[in-house]
């Protein structure tokens, strides 16, 4: 994600030497994610919240619910918003206002990667068809990027849905009670949907970047799956893939997968 600053010219030709000898600069290897960490309830105002830590990148995911009327193409099944917001706390890169495009993006490639794995099991957020069904917010917010934000957050949305609750609805008043949570979860697929991104830099291909490596991406390529089960590609920047560089990010991020998945699974409730 570009901002007014960059990684200075001198550190940007280090790290490709570096990264051409199949060396990072925090040692790790070219396959490997930092440590993860999953902290709950970091919201009592919403239906389910989580803290996500990727190494020194953080973001906090917050579900809300709503009833209101379903779309059009789909007047039996609930509906979802995913928006992201990119805090100036978390970099001088980011600023107050109106959403970034690389906020619109965030937020875009996440609800395509919940929606597509059919991970939420739409029909049963129905309250009456035509009418009225429960409406699923994921707010995300960076805290701090160094680096990575995207996979971060799809570790937040997905572990904030399975933590949320859905609120208390008065049918005869036709309004949510909030505040009073039942004691029903969301109705969501066995299976987790992780988003990993892979990041292509000079003739190596990495995941996890650092803010710095980031940086000097030339491109990348964040596929959203479970299992093991490709639902969602989505390539990001302007420089070209071949074929044969995209099976190899593809095939790099389905064995990453069972990995970060590993990092994971003990945190989720």
């Amino acid at each position: 994600m570009d901002g007014f600053m960059t990684t200075p010219n001198l550190n940007a030709e280090r790290i490709k030497k570096s990264l051409e000898k199949g060396k990072r600069f925090d040692g790790r290897k070219l396959e490997e994610f930092r440590d993860i960490t999953i902290e709950y309830d970091v919201s009592k105002k919403a239906e389910g919240s989580v803290k996500v830590k990727i190494g020194n990148t953080e973001v906090v995911v917050g579900i809300k619910m709503d009833v209101s009327a379903p779309y059009p193409d789909s007047l039996d099944k609930g509906n979802l918003i995913v928006s992201a917001e990119l805090l100036p706390l978390s970099s001088q890169r980011f600023e107050s206002g109106p959403p970034r495009i690389e906020a619109i993006e965030l937020g875009r490639v996440i609800d395509r990667g919940i929606r597509e794995s059919k991970f939420i099991k739409f029909d049963k957020l129905c309250i009456e068809p035509g009418e009225k069904v429960w409406t699923v917010f994921v707010d995300i917010y960076s805290i701090n990027d160094d680096g990575n934000l995207l996979d971060a957050a799809g570790i937040g949305a997905v572990a904030a849905l399975k933590a949320a609750r859905i609120p208390k609805y008065d049918k005869e008043a036709g309004k949510v009670l909030y505040g009073e949570l039942t004691k029903e979860k969301l109705p969501l697929e066995k299976d987790i949907p992780i988003v990993i991104t892979s990041h292509k830099i000079g003739n190596k291909v990495i995941v996890d970047p650092t803010r710095e490596e980031e940086d000097i991406s030339e491109t990348r390529l964040t596929i959203g799956s479970s299992n093991g089960n490709i639902s969602s590609i989505q390539k990001g920047d302007s420089s070209a893939l071949t074929i044969e560089e995209t099976l190899n990010m593809i095939d790099l991020i389905e064995m990453v997968e069972r990995e970060v998945f590993k990092k994971i699974e003990k945190f989720l409730k």
